[in-house]
Order: C-alpha cells, then structure tokens, then sequence
C-alpha cells in the first residue's frame, strides 16, 4: 500500500500519532490526538479502532496507542512530504518559519511522488527542515540526534538548539526575533522562576516562557 491509497484523515491520524510519540517519548494518549486534531473523543475513539482494524496501530485499553510498522512506514512518508514542503516554501517562495505549517497541511495530501522528489533533488536533498526537523529519506529512514527539552537543562549550562516545535507560531516569531533558532548556542542563565527561564544568547538575555520550554529540543554545545 502506498501513502496516497489512504484517504486523507488517515493520513492525518497517523502524522498526528507518530509527531505526539515522538514528542512526549510514549504512547500517544486518545485524548491527545482527538485535541491535536479538533475531533471529539468519541470521533477519534471510532477513527482510531477504524486503524486498528486496518493493522496501522496498536490501541490497547489505558496502554495508550502506537504505530505498528506499517503505520510506521505510513507516517514517515507523510512526515517526509510535510518537512520537505516547508523546506520548500521557506527557501525557494520566502516564506517564514511560522507561516509554513499550515500550508504544508494542505499540500502534503494532494503531492506526487514525483514532484516531490523534484522538489527535494531542487533542494540538493536537505536533512532538515527549517525548524530543525530531521527529514526521513524517501526509504523511510530518520537520522536523529540524541536531544532534551530546554526545560531540562540545569542553570549555567550551555547548549545547542537543535530543532523548535512548530505547534505555536508566536512562540517561533517570538524566538527568531531573538535569535533562538536551530545551531544557536545559548546558556541557561536562570532556572525557571514565576513561569519564565532565562537564556542568554550572544550576550543578551531573553525570557522564555514556561509553557514553550518543551517545544525547544537542545544537545549539548561541546557534541560538535
């Protein structure tokens, strides 16, 4: 079966669960994936057993839902046409990192095969996409480096943003304007405090709030 036989609701349920296990390191929660997708419980409960059925996931009463492998293979392709899209958009039509993720929504169901191996050969076949997201291969694999969330790391130490969730566009104007962007080094100046951390990024202090540490993934600067 080929990514484009699914209808296109499937395509999301399955981009949505993977991008919600990928992101929290667990099964993703029906209630999470209902709220990721605007859906009631009840609709997803039905879409998810629907999946199931289909042999694209795992869903086991209070054990949370999972990918099988060709669930897997399934959300990687839709993942790959998502990520290459915004690469696309940013780079060749000027579009700015907040501004891509809904348009790739869109484009990512209706694109052939073969424009957008097009589009990434065009790109000289990027790795990443403009918020620091891997880019799986048109084979189906994801190069990933180790990372934690920003929240995680201790006052003092240095680090190195790797990739920015791109769930919240005022949270991405907010942090490019101040210079928080994939391969900047920053210091964690003051721990979390009254719902802000402090980094410094080139001799300045920036405010992050609480709420979007977790959308900041960081290694450690020394890696490279």
């Amino acid at each position: 079966m080929h990514v484009t036989d699914l209808p296109d609701k499937t395509q999301d349920y399955l981009k949505t669960i993977w991008g919600i296990c990928d992101h929290d390191g667990k099964p993703a929660t029906l209630g999470a994936v209902a709220g990721r997708l605007g859906q009631k419980n009840s609709t997803a409960s039905e879409a998810i057993k629907r999946l199931a059925d289909n042999g694209l996931v795992h869903h086991e009463r209070y054990a949370g839902i999972t990918l099988t492998e060709h669930g897997q293979a399934m959300a990687l392709a839709m993942v790959r046409r998502h990520r290459l899209l915004e690469t696309f958009l940013v780079t060749v039509l000027g579009y700015t990192w907040d501004e891509v993720h809904d348009e790739a929504d869109l484009l990512e169901h209706g694109i052939s095969d073969q424009l957008l191996s097009r589009i990434d050969a065009y790109l000289g076949h990027p790795t990443k996409d403009p918020h620091g997201d891997p880019i799986p291969t048109a084979e189906g694999t994801l190069s990933e480096v180790e990372t934690e969330h920003l929240g995680a790391v201790a006052e003092g130490r240095t680090v190195r943003v790797e990739r920015i969730r791109d769930r919240d566009d005022e949270l991405l104007r907010y942090l490019a304007d101040h210079g928080i962007v994939p391969g900047a080094d920053i210091t964690v100046a003051q721990a979390t405090s009254a719902g802000l951390m402090m980094v410094d990024v080139k001799g300045q202090l920036v405010p992050v709030a609480e709420t979007g540490l977790n959308d900041i993934y960081v290694r450690s600067a020394a890696e490279d």
